[in-house]
């Protein structure tokens, strides 16, 4: 019989992988105890599975760090004075990067963009781990080190991309960390920023809880707000896109603010509920509950601000320093109303959508788990 809490990558499959809630993060294998050995490794679908089932090490570190199960759950809360039901936040405002060149290419105000080139401007990061578009419905993850390499990657993306695949590639243990610092001159540690959904962000930081490498050269975290992942290569097959007679080559921006927005190069914006693109979410984003990336140093998204702003939820003390820094030099700038109290009502409002949304979604998560129990049960 299995010792109580202790859990193996077995567990995980079977709680999490074939329950379709596997949210294809990567964290499981980045981190794992045994990745020297080969024990795991992402298939061609991006689902973790054995590569040598007999070089695991039974830890239960893939378990641990999954976003989707809850045994650091309380450890997490605690180091991020996570409250009821949006988490810890210290202030909440509109804002947009003061660079034409950023704002052009940003879906919203390239608030994300900017803060990232400041902080390389300013050392406090080595680089940041961003997605970079390779076409309008596919991209991929990249460690950009320089300005030019942030903004090729700005503007939203909902389609899949495993930042911590790429984190783990890169960083899957101490000797490869090593070889990096090596390579930078071994005058300086590796220090990257992380720009993820709500999964992606909290495996990192369940792992920073324990003081697993490589979690300990993440030491910024700009969370998504994330109501869903599509399968973005099948978006142009559904009925609703046909309905709207929309090609691919028409398309210029994909968005979600309160609905799903196709910007078309017309300059034509087409709005759709978010119910009815559900049909090409994935499974796993459907069952998830997490909307506002409670513990995220920022959160960010569209949400509550007007066309060419970003929402920011400024979480930590280190978000809320360098959110300063950027703000008194220049690099960004909020967004300030007439009268004092109409920043105030918008304040609130913003929050309520926020707090909104992610009890829209985690009820949408607890429909789809119940319904996955009774199919599993039936």
């Amino acid at each position: 019989m299995k010792p109580e809490n202790i859990w193996s990558f077995d567990d995980l499959r079977e709680e999490v992988i074939l329950a379709d809630l596997c949210g294809k993060c990567g964290g499981c294998v980045s981190f794992c105890s045994a990745n020297r050995i080969g024990a795991l490794m992402m298939d061609d679908s991006g689902y973790p599975v054995y590569k040598d089932k007999d070089s695991c090490l039974q830890c239960g570190m893939c378990y641990m760090v999954c976003p989707q199960t809850h045994p650091m759950k309380e450890e997490v809360d605690e180091k991020y004075n996570w409250k009821e039901p949006i988490g810890n936040f210290m202030d909440v405002f509109s804002a947009r990067s003061t660079d034409l060149d950023i704002r052009k290419v940003a879906t919203d105000g390239g608030v994300v963009t900017a803060l990232l080139a400041h902080m390389l401007d300013r050392g406090h990061i080595d680089g940041a781990v961003v997605s970079l578009g390779k076409s309008l419905l596919k991209r991929e993850a990249k460690v950009a080190t320089t300005r030019e390499e942030l903004i090729d990657a700005a503007g939203t993306h909902f389609s899949e991309v495993p930042h911590l695949e790429e984190m783990g590639e890169g960083y899957s243990t101490f000797v490869p960390i090593v070889k990096y610092i090596q390579q930078l001159g071994g005058v300086k540690t590796v220090r990257v920023a992380v720009v993820g959904t709500p999964c992606q962000i909290g495996a990192i930081r369940k792992m920073q809880t324990l003081n697993i490498v490589p979690a300990d050269i993440v030491t910024f975290a700009v969370g998504l707000f994330c109501m869903q992942c599509f399968e973005m290569e099948h978006l142009m097959d559904k009925p609703f896109i046909r309905q709207y007679g929309i090609t691919v080559d028409d398309i210029a921006r994909v968005n979600i603010k309160e609905d799903f927005m196709l910007t078309m190069k017309s300059g034509v914006t087409v709005h759709i509920p978010l119910k009815e693109i559900e049909e090409i979410a994935r499974p796993a984003c459907l069952a998830c509950e997490l909307f506002s990336n409670d513990y995220a140093d920022i959160s960010v998204g569209g949400l509550g601000s007007p066309d060419g702003y970003t929402t920011v939820m400024v979480r930590t003390v280190k978000g809320k320093e360098m959110m300063a820094d950027a703000l008194y030099r220049g690099v960004i700038e909020r967004k300030v109303r007439k009268y004092p109290e109409d920043n105030e009502i918008e304040k609130k409002r913003t929050i309520s959508l926020v707090k909104e949304f992610t009890g829209l979604k985690k009820s949408r998560g607890l429909k789809y788990r119940k319904q996955f129990r009774n199919k599993k049960i039936t």
